[in-house]
């Protein structure tokens, strides 16, 4: 028996590959296919079952370009309706894979159809359950994100709570609990770092687990939940209707342009021009009016909930070599229209004598200076709420990115604003959208808040 956990950082995701026999099983795909199929490939072992835990809101899973590319068997549990051939197994349904069994356990409450999958050893061992947005290391899913439904958030959550009671707290203590999401992950509140833990621990530390009753259960995972992502729902239909063919996306985006090219292209097309590269270096010279989404951050996640219009027409400017994995990147959250990008990055409109921008940037040891000296300052703290309530700069306000398009339009455009964020990555996604929209009079703060602060406490 084989049992890997394949995790992706910028998602906070998971995906599980379970081998046994020349079987095997993958859980939760990613879109980009490419990587499962090499490992199939490599293993010289057939994809039996393609199994999903839920209707996924956070990305668009891989299931049905992996199911064309191996005759895989796509599964769900109870309640899912596809528009795509797939296997609506029974709650208690137990699947052969090799010598290993996986049986469904339908545990509706992240989603009316959300399912564990629990395994048992070729022993017949219970070993462990995949819990999806179930039950997470820390935390349980968001009882929010049902599509189509009827049902409130808080029958959702009364329902959550008779899941884990009946069909995840009754197995033993000592199987492994095996999520889809760990921190970072919008898809709950209060996850851990970890990936997974045994179930025993988690009756111990898991708030949501150590609830008296239902009514307190739905108090608890309800408080201070904040709203969803508004891609959220445009990627559980995909993942409920189907999608485009993956390799005709990036074959799509895969376009090469010279300066001119790319020029002409976005003039006609109206195109929002996406810029990968590092904050750092996007800050010294970028072409105006583009948007900073740095690959080396949470880039997917950023481009979901900045790019409102996933119809939109893209062109990139990406670091070397980076274009394909960017149109990917992008295809996971649900992002499909890219139309090219510029053919030797940004250097290439450098040497064309194009029109260039710059971010001006502040050290955090100038900042922290004007700031005890009380000088009238207009800054802008774009950090998450939760991040603000644990510290923040005295009489300065809290205007997250996340909803930048809800406080953009009380900006003045005679002022100088100074953004932070907490280390830098952020700021510049804020200051590149401001000056995309005619505010001008941005300057970045060096090293963001942790930063700031540490030169404030050298002062104290």
């Amino acid at each position: 028996m084989k049992v890997e956990q394949l995790y992706t950082g910028c998602l906070a995701e998971a995906a599980y590959y379970i081998e046994s026999e020349g079987e095997a099983i993958i859980i939760d795909p990613l879109r980009d296919i490419q990587p499962y199929i090499q490992k199939l490939e490599r293993n010289n072992v057939k994809l039996k079952f393609i199994l999903e835990t839920h209707f996924h809101a956070d990305f668009v899973s891989g299931h049905i370009d992996l199911a064309e590319a191996t005759g895989a068997e796509i599964v769900y549990g109870p309640k899912a309706v596809t528009s795509f051939k797939s296997h609506l197994a029974q709650d208690h349904e137990k699947l052969r894979v090799g010598k290993l069994t996986i049986e469904v356990l339908h545990t509706p409450g992240h989603t009316p159809e959300s399912s564990c999958y629990l395994l048992y050893d070729e022993n017949g061992n219970k070993h462990a359950v995949f819990t999806g947005d179930t039950l997470f290391i820390g935390d349980v899913g968001r009882p929010d994100l049902a599509i189509k439904s009827d049902l409130t958030k808080e029958d959702l959550a009364g329902m959550l709570y008779d899941s884990l009671e009946t069909k995840i707290k009754t197995l033993p203590d000592s199987i492994l609990i095996y999520p889809a999401h760990g921190a970072g992950s919008a898809c709950g509140k209060n996850m851990s770092k970890d990936t997974f833990d045994t179930l025993g621990n988690q009756k111990q530390n898991n708030y949501a687990l150590k609830a008296q009753d239902k009514a307190t259960f739905i108090k608890e995972v309800l408080e201070d939940l904040q709203p969803a992502p508004s891609y959220f729902s445009v990627n559980a239909l995909m993942n409920k209707e189907g999608y485009r063919n993956t390799a005709e996306v990036i074959k799509q985006g895969s376009i090469a342009l010279d300066a001119d090219g790319f020029e002409k292209l976005q003039e006609q097309t109206r195109a929002l021009l996406l810029d990968t590269r590092d904050p750092a270096v996007f800050k010294e010279g970028f072409i105006p009016g583009s948007i900073n989404i740095g690959l080396n951050g949470q880039f997917a996640p950023w481009a979901g909930v900045l790019i409102t219009d996933t119809t939109q027409p893209i062109l990139l400017i990406t670091d070397t070599d980076k274009e394909k994995e960017t149109i990917i990147r992008l295809a996971r959250v649900g992002i499909d229209n890219v139309i090219g990008y510029l053919k030797n990055g940004y250097q290439a409109w450098k040497a064309a004598n194009k029109p260039e921008d710059i971010i001006r940037t502040i050290s955090a040891k100038e900042f922290a200076e004007q700031v005890s000296s009380n000088a009238a300052l207009n800054i802008l703290d774009v950090r998450k709420p939760g991040e603000y309530e644990t510290g923040h700069l005295n009489e300065v306000g809290n205007v997250p990115l996340d909803y930048i398009n809800d406080w953009t339009s009380s900006l003045d455009k005679n002022k100088t604003y100074y953004v932070h964020c907490a280390g830098g990555y952020r700021s510049v996604i804020t200051e590149s959208i401001l000056k995309s929209r005619n505010i001008n009079n941005v300057i970045d703060v060096d090293g963001g808040y942790g930063a700031v602060k540490k030169e404030l406490d050298a002062k104290a």
